[in-house]
């Protein structure tokens, strides 16, 4: 960044660049011929959410309309994969895939998910295939400004945020705990071995986004090789991952998720994967609020912490985790420096000669493949 920006402001970034009142005409439309309501719906109050990722976009609505005399009515949330010329951060937004993930996570798992309500692959409706789903009540720790500056949860008491971890972990385990996930969730399945699929993805994905456009990252090439030096013997059966794993993608309802968002990054593979995402996603808040002088919540999400409960809850010995947590931080690394990327396209940011301050934890990845990073 050309400066630091104040850490307890959100920062106003593109994510869409959507009509609005385009798109409430659109569903209204599409709406009126899915329900087959007398009349044509009521939509009101279409926004784009305060909080959210970077990756699809979304649109909150609330609808009402008539059938034989009766009103129907809900507050719903489209989601759509991304504009061509939005910078997209994935190269590929499968949207079927997260509909029957979250489908057969509703179905196989008492797992908290938003109602689903209709899929539509139909791309002349809204430019992208989208699908909708209830609208669920309640509140999520922000990611814009982070959550450790300022908020419910930093207001929180520690003993609040450890009931916070605890309940979250569970979901985590609940999600592992599904059987047969490959059989359950066959969209995912992969030949070979998962956890080498898992890595050959995120490398083409790093190419696409970076190294092939002509930004190449020397640190995340050199995370890379960490990787293939330091190998898991046997990474252990599969799970379905969620891949998202972290509380900026929970709703809850006082400190009890109510509903698990965002299964892009959903997967099959070691439960490593998702253990080790919830720890290195808070630590990168973490460290960015010490880098600016502020306590942060070092009592939150704390590694050992969410080892001991997972290992109680799931009933699994966690293994190779600093393999995983490198791994993490790779991954958060391609995503960073891609944003960067998409932020300087839009004349967000500004660049900079050195490619590895594209990935803003760059001293974080650097001290775990140091193997000088310093936990709990």
């Amino acid at each position: 960044m050309s400066e630091d920006p104040d850490p307890e402001q959100r920062r106003q970034l593109t994510t869409s660049a959507r009509d609005l009142d385009d798109l409430a005409e659109r569903l209204t439309r599409w709406l009126g011929d899915r329900v087959g309501c007398d009349g044509t719906p009521v939509l009101t109050d279409l926004r784009r959410p305060q909080a959210g990722g970077m990756s699809s976009s979304s649109v909150l609505f609330d609808a009402s309309w008539q059938v034989d005399g009766r009103t129907i009515s809900d507050s719903y949330v489209a989601r759509m994969a991304p504009e061509d010329d939005s910078f997209p951060v994935f190269e590929t937004y499968d949207l079927a895939r997260q509909y029957a993930v979250m489908a057969g996570v509703a179905e196989h798992s008492s797992v908290p998910v938003p109602p689903l309500c209709w899929f539509e692959d139909d791309e002349s409706v809204l430019g992208a295939p989208f699908f909708v789903m209830r609208r669920v009540d309640g509140r999520i720790p922000e990611d814009n400004p982070p959550y450790v500056f300022i908020g419910w949860l930093f207001d929180s008491t520690a003993e609040q945020r450890m009931l916070l971890t605890r309940n979250t972990i569970d979901v985590m385990a609940a999600i592992h705990a599904i059987p047969d996930p490959t059989a359950k969730f066959p969209a995912l399945a992969v030949s070979g071995d998962s956890l080498r699929a898992h890595v050959d993805a995120t490398r083409a994905w790093y190419r696409w986004a970076l190294a092939d456009d002509g930004y190449p990252i020397p640190l995340l090439e050199r995370a890379f090789d960490w990787l293939e030096q330091h190998w898991p013997q046997d990474p252990g059966p599969d799970v379905l991952s969620w891949g998202d794993s972290r509380p900026g993608n929970i709703i809850y309802r006082e400190f009890d998720p109510v509903a698990v968002l965002d299964w892009e990054m959903a997967a099959l593979g070691p439960r490593e994967l998702d253990v080790a995402w919830v720890i290195f996603i808070h630590r990168f808040f973490q460290d960015l609020a010490t880098q600016f002088g502020q306590p942060g919540l070092p009592d939150f999400l704390r590694r050992a912490d969410v080892v001991d409960r997972y290992q109680q809850a799931a009933g699994h010995q966690l293994r190779d985790l600093d393999f995983y947590l490198v791994y993490s931080a790779l991954r958060h690394g391609v995503v960073m420096a891609r944003i960067k990327r998409r932020m300087i396209h839009f004349g967000e940011d500004t660049d900079t000669p050195d490619r590895d301050d594209y990935v803003m934890h760059r001293k974080s990845l650097e001290a775990l493949l140091d193997g000088t990073y310093e936990w709990d």
